[in-house]
């Protein structure tokens, strides 16, 4: 059973907008941080913040969040300053990422079982994760890149097929433009659409074959689309999986979640700390995770820092670009 999702509203006193501002950081990097390492999502509106995700994490950013509210306290008339690497330093000695593990249930980890091998999960997140999956109709989530949302989301899909669960495997994903602008692309509708969908494709070829996913292809048993694409749809008898969730607008979430037909099982995956979208536009995953928090049937699983399962070199490749951008003490 995946954590419990807690909403969690607070209220930073006394108000001060400029000290608001030092505790947000330029452009909310200082909340975005605490975001990605605990898994949490935090909105605000001037004084008052609401804080979503599992409990001991919400708890901890909260009591991390007054506390470095204090720290801004004026000094010799200026607001203190709250630096990227005081909010790291601050994670770390609360120990947040430490708790909340250790559950001897835990160690039974769901394997998914597919031509190619047994598919086991890394760590604990993982293992709740792919539980969610098989006990839920609904799914999220909820991450930074590396941590095996996509990966795990495409292996339970291809078991459920294998198993005859369902008839079909539909992947989508919103084709927006990471920060670059391509401009015209050559060919046809699917060749132009193929480059947002190929880490998909990379999941299905390693866990059933070039030649087997081509076929299956060909048949419409897997269809790769762009999200665009299913308006108007009823899916009935599919593993859907929606992939980068978090560059869909609050519209197409919605209209995406309401394709889904009987026997059908959905799998949300994004990361809200790397939106492509226009600036001012909401993400459609930060506004679902709001919405659908007390859904019966629906799981969100909030994916950490320490969760990353690609090359250990990765993990250091990430350290050494946020000490690099951290200012300098």
């Amino acid at each position: 059973m995946s954590p419990k999702i807690t909403t969690l509203d607070i209220q930073l006193e006394p108000a001060d907008s400029r000290r608001l501002a030092e505790l947000c950081g330029a452009f909310d990097e200082n909340l975005k941080h605490i975001e990605r390492r605990l898994g949490i999502e935090i909105t605000y509106r001037n004084q008052d913040f609401r804080l979503i995700g599992p409990q001991h994490t919400v708890n901890a950013a909260a009591k991390l969040l007054r506390e470095l509210y204090v720290e801004t306290a004026p000094a010799k008339g200026a607001p203190g300053e709250i630096e990227p690497q005081r909010v790291h330093l601050a994670i770390q000695q609360a120990n947040v990422l430490e708790q909340g593990h250790g559950d001897p249930a835990a160690e039974k980890m769901t394997h998914i079982k597919t031509k190619r091998g047994l598919i086991k999960p890394r760590n604990h997140n993982q293992a709740e994760y792919v539980r969610a999956i098989l006990s839920h109709d609904v799914n999220f989530g909820v991450g930074p890149a590396g941590t095996g949302k996509t990966y795990l989301a495409v292996a339970a899909a291809v078991d459920a097929l294998e198993r005859q669960e369902i008839r079909r495997i539909l992947l989508t994903r919103p084709a927006v433009e990471a920060g670059e602008k391509l401009g015209f692309l050559p060919g046809d509708l699917a060749q132009k659409v193929d480059p947002y969908l190929r880490p998909l494709y990379d999941a299905l070829f390693e866990m059933l074959g070039f030649e087997k996913v081509e076929k299956l292809i060909e048949r419409n048993v897997i269809e790769v689309a762009p999200l665009a694409y299913m308006r108007g749809r009823t899916l009935n008898d599919a593993f859907i999986i929606l992939d980068e969730s978090q560059n869909t607008t609050c519209e197409q979430m919605k209209m995406f979640l309401t394709r889904i037909g009987f026997n059908s099982r959905a799998v949300i995956t994004g990361d809200i700390t790397q939106v492509d979208l226009p600036r001012g536009q909401k993400s459609g995953l930060r506004h679902v995770i709001e919405v659908l928090r007390d859904v019966e049937d629906v799981s969100f699983t909030f994916f950490q820092a320490g969760d990353v399962v690609r090359h250990p070199v990765v993990q250091r490749i990430v350290q050494a670009y946020e000490s690099f951008e951290e200012p300098k003490a």
